[in-house]
């Protein structure tokens, strides 16, 4: 082994079995996934179960009116497809219609940021087609913790009392339904969201019943609980939010979603992407989604020695960061849905690869420098310098004003013993988004902050095009070896993965020990979130990596702020080795991530 050995203890132990394993962001969502496998469920029944699990148990990090990306991989099939739950730009979502309110960025908060909901269609689209369970059967566990009640996270109890003011001030139905006593909850309340499992229910209730359905009733089900929400529940959302209310740039905005935008729409699947690295195929999604940058990062450093990917080194973090720099950059000027996006095999092309790879010096570079992967002028966004932000929370999505209440993402791994993978990360429709609607318990999402108000940009904001988002789960094989993966963390989601896949590729660690090694990730990219700032040479690293290293990164000319030992990554994973043995793993930061199995 090339690495620094990794320490001999472990927050957990990976999980190994041969049965079925589960690892989630909560550990209500892995137990209600694990349970389904028990009682004969497959992955997808298993993983929608447990997703739906997360819009009750982690309010504050997703929620039915947001959005999520997934790849799915069926029991014998060769690559894995990305099951698309993001939804687009409304119709009247013009940059003319932003900048006539005086923006010039989309707000972090608020009904006007909304793009169509995408995540609960696609959940049900997976349940469809690759699941077997019932629909009643599956959200009976969500239904349960909606109306039965859960103890409220500590995470969920701290943003609360971050918006209560907001909350009192300018959302009264989000006070009322977070806040029914006046003052923010405790950690471990019992909260229970009644509303909730009433819009769960009367999508169970909407398809037909009894032995009689003509042809397969299971799926008649399905697709009328499919349509109930596109066309009943999500309007309801829609008509509340186009009354004025408050929103992160502090003036007050009506939304525009509205019931054509949702009628119009459908989640689906699609090809991933995929390239090579160290035997690996690794697969994501692709431009509207930051995920191939994590494919050009692992091209840029495919030809380094062992040694020098060590992210506990001087050398292999400087490495690390420095390519992240250069893919992010073009991420910045290249992702999107709109007119103008990079093609991915253009992204990777070896000869374009390498000129990137060769901008990689010994110093820490201070410039945002995109390339031009099919010879055009790469598309400057607008470069906010923030040179006073190097507290490390860069990339996640801002809520309020001050910049200091955000939002987040949640993820779920899921294999069985047949050979089926999921691997999901859901997000936005947090509980501080936008104000709740009374009578569906949640509230939509703000993904239109990612896109940009300047026209000719691939992630302009354009009605009927998907925004670029960060969500980014990742699926590997090998053979018969499959590893499923992923993050919360806005723009660090596969900074954080790219540590771990290291670790476990190429340095030897079980997948335990590289989530549970310190970590790092760079600032110096374009925040994918209101107020859209970019930190040249910032870095944040957990204290574990150690004065050394941290020393090294300074004197190479890194911004280096410290944050603690235990609080960057997120990542959770499930996979299955050569020898068919199933295992699993997950992150301890927070004390909120679980894996379960057998």
């Amino acid at each position: 082994m090339t690495f620094t050995p990794p320490a001999s203890f472990t927050t957990r132990p990976t999980l190994r079995g041969t049965f079925g394993m589960s690892a989630s962001t909560h550990w209500t969502a892995t137990a209600t996934a694990q349970a389904v496998l028990e009682r004969g469920g497959n992955a997808f029944d298993a993983a929608v179960a447990g997703a739906f699990v997360l819009h009750v148990v982690e309010p504050h990090l997703n929620g039915p009116g947001g959005d999520l990306v997934a790849l799915v991989r069926p029991a014998g099939a060769s690559e894995p497809v990305v099951l698309m739950g993001q939804g687009p730009a409304p119709a009247r979502a013009t940059i003319a219609h932003f900048r006539g309110r005086g923006l010039d960025l989309v707000p972090g908060a608020g009904g006007l940021a909304a793009a169509v909901p995408g995540a609960v269609d696609a959940w049900l689209l997976l349940l469809r087609d690759h699941g077997t369970w019932e629909l009643g059967d599956v959200l009976a566990y969500a239904i349960g913790y909606a109306r039965d009640g859960h103890p409220l996270v500590a995470g969920a109890a701290v943003t609360i009392a971050r918006v209560a003011a907001l909350f009192r001030d300018h959302w009264p139905s989000s006070a009322e339904r977070w806040m029914p006593q006046g003052t923010p909850p405790a950690a471990d309340s019992l909260v229970r969201n009644p509303a909730y499992a009433d819009v769960l229910e009367s999508l169970v209730a909407a398809g037909p019943r009894g032995d009689d359905v003509p042809g397969d009733g299971r799926t008649a089900r399905i697709e009328a609980a499919r349509t109930r929400w596109m066309t009943v529940v999500l309007p309801e959302a829609a008509a509340f939010i186009a009354q004025p209310h408050r929103h992160a740039d502090g003036a007050d905005h009506a939304g525009i979603l509205d019931a054509d935008d949702l009628r119009s729409w459908s989640a689906g699947f699609e090809p991933a992407v995929s390239t090579g690295f160290r035997g690996w195929d690794i697969f994501k999604a692709g431009t509207w989604s930051q995920g191939p940058a994590l494919l050009q990062t692992l091209r840029m450093l495919d030809v380094a020695d062992d040694a020098e990917l060590d992210p506990a080194t001087v050398e292999g973090a400087h490495r690390v960061l420095e390519a992240q720099k250069l893919a992010y950059a073009d991420r910045d000027a290249w992702f999107g849905d709109a007119d103008g996006a990079v093609g991915v095999d253009a992204l990777l092309a070896d000869d374009y690869v390498a000129a990137r790879r060769a901008l990689i010096g010994p110093e820490a570079s201070t410039a945002w420098h995109p390339g031009s992967p099919e010879g055009r002028a790469p598309v400057r966004p607008p470069l906010r310098t923030d040179s006073a932000r190097t507290d490390g929370s860069t990339g996640e999505p801002t809520v309020d004003r001050s910049g200091q209440t955000r939002g987040d993402t949640c993820h779920i791994d899921v294999i069985d013993r047949w050979g089926n993978v999921v691997s999901a990360t859901p997000s936005g429709g947090w509980l501080q988004s936008s104000p709740t609607v009374p009578s569906l318990g949640f509230c939509l999402g703000t993904r239109l902050q990612a896109t940009w108000l300047v026209p000719g940009h691939p992630a302009s904001l354009t009605p009927g095009r998907r925004p670029r988002t960060t969500l980014t789960p990742t699926l590997l094989s090998r053979g018969d070896e499959v590893i499923a993966l992923g993050s919360p963390g806005g723009d660090q989601q596969d900074q954080w993965q790219l540590t771990v896949l290291l670790r476990m590729l190429v340095g030897g660690y079980s997948a335990q020990q590289a989530i549970d090694a310190p970590n790092l990730h760079t600032t110096a990219l374009v925040d994918s979130f209101w107020p859209r700032t970019w930190t040249p040479a910032g870095v944040a690293v957990e204290d574990r990596l150690g004065a050394e290293v941290i020393a090294g990164l300074e004197q190479r000319g890194h911004r280096v702020r410290r944050m603690g030992d235990w609080s960057l990554g997120r990542v959770t994973a499930v996979g299955r080795g050569a020898d068919g043995t199933l295992w699993a793993a997950a992150n301890p930061r927070g004390a909120q991530g679980y894996a379960a199995g057998r």
